[in-house]
């Protein structure tokens, strides 16, 4: 297994849909919501997307916001870009469930429904300084890293 996307074991019954990539050129792998929910204006909302993804040590996948969404309804990501790092991936805390933070600038409420596409996900090959030294272990999901 090189890379790819699962369901975790909390959606495995909730027809959450794997990520596919639209058409031949596409970077991006769709990622839809899991479940409804509502963002409310000035708020960031957690989705979740019922997924883990797996990827080799030196790759991270990077979560966009779809360009579409965002227009059209005032949203962006609260941290522009989501990294999920590969040690992410089956953590003991939440199975390495991604969640997706999103910023509502509108003034309006937006329900977003489960399957509706919220994101891309585009995997990524990383470089490491000569003099790294990064040997700890993650112990945890979300933020484990430290603030």
């Amino acid at each position: 297994m090189t890379r790819g996307f699962e369901v975790i074991t909390q959606y495995k019954d909730c027809n959450v849909i794997l990520p596919v990539r639209k058409t031949g050129l596409s970077a991006g792998y769709d990622i839809a919501a899991a479940q409804e929910t509502t963002l409310y204006p000035g708020k960031v909302a957690l989705i979740p997307t019922g997924l883990k993804a797996y990827m080799q040590e030196d790759e991270y996948l990077g979560i966009h916001i779809r360009s579409g969404l965002s227009i059209k309804h005032s949203l962006s990501l609260i941290n522009g870009q989501g990294i999920i790092d590969a040690d992410y991936y089956n953590n003991p805390d939440n199975e390495g469930h991604i969640l997706v933070g999103i910023f509502n600038h509108g003034t309006e409420p937006l329900t977003i429904r489960a399957g509706t596409r919220i994101a891309q996900g585009i995997f990524y090959k990383y470089l490491k300084t000569d003099n790294d030294c990064a040997a700890a272990v993650r112990s945890g999901g979300l933020g484990s890293t430290g603030e």
